[in-house]
């Protein structure tokens, strides 16, 4: 993950866009080792991540209702 991430520390907006374009193969192998490593953790808990995502998707469109939330990186218990 630390890997992933390094490719997109200190830039945002079209300057990560760009740099991730250029480093693209690079960044789909750490995407590929992130995801392998997910889904063994999971299947050695017993998460079904499907289930988890359908669940962090309703709690999310709970605390973040779009109308308060909608452009804004406050946090929820501060909208």
């Amino acid at each position: 993950m630390a890997e992933l991430l390094e490719h997109m520390q200190w830039k945002n907006g079209q300057e990560l866009m760009d740099h991730l374009q250029t480093v693209k193969g690079e960044v789909s192998d750490e995407l590929a080792d992130v995801l392998g490593w997910v889904l063994l953790i999971a299947h050695d808990l017993g998460v079904d991540l499907d289930a988890a995502v359908r669940k962090k998707v309703v709690d999310n469109e709970r605390k973040y209702p779009v109308d308060k939330a909608h452009g804004k990186a406050t946090k929820y218990d501060k909208l």
